[in-house]
């Protein structure tokens, strides 16, 4: 198989693990920070701490840039507020959580929901992340016209069954 990723951007992500204010749940877990680089600290290393909150290292990622969605790219960077996709699986054990992937297309991001129970949050893009998605989508985007596909006009004879 040829793989199709022209970049890639190294990141280190940051969870959040806060006290619930339920009676299903004693705390919430989230994604709240991406950042670039890699972080000289293991997975699920505690970064601070306090009563309501605490911070930790999930781990390393790498967001991975292909030329066929620069248009995603793009409408991701237009949006006002970049975002970075971090989709995460429970694993029932300690650390709770394994990081499975991260990355800046919209449309990934979302299809990452489709696994019910994974932990999936969209976090700001850090500006350096930005810079690089725009220029890779400067030097490699190419505007393709939309094309609506015709259905097929036959139609089955009267009595036929499909």
């Amino acid at each position: 198989m040829i793989s199709t990723t022209m970049m890639r951007i190294p990141v280190g992500v940051v969870v959040e693990r806060r006290k619930a204010k339920s009676v299903w749940a004693d705390v919430l877990w989230r994604p709240v920070l991406v950042f670039t680089g890699r972080l000289a600290a293991t997975a699920w290393t505690r970064l601070g701490d306090d009563d309501e909150k605490a911070l930790f290292y999930a781990g390393a990622a790498v967001v991975e840039l292909h030329r066929t969605e620069t248009t995603n790219y793009r409408d991701n960077l237009a949006s006002g507020t970049p975002s970075i996709w971090v989709n995460m699986r429970p694993t029932a054990l300690d650390p709770p959580y394994e990081l499975l992937a991260v990355t800046a297309d919209p449309a990934e991001g979302e299809a990452f929901n489709d696994a019910g129970s994974n932990l999936v949050e969209a976090v700001p893009m850090p500006s350096f992340v930005a810079e690089i998605v725009n220029r890779f989508v400067a030097d490699h985007h190419v505007e393709r016209p939309f094309v609506k596909r015709r259905r097929d006009q036959t139609r089955p004879a009267k009595g036929s069954v499909r």
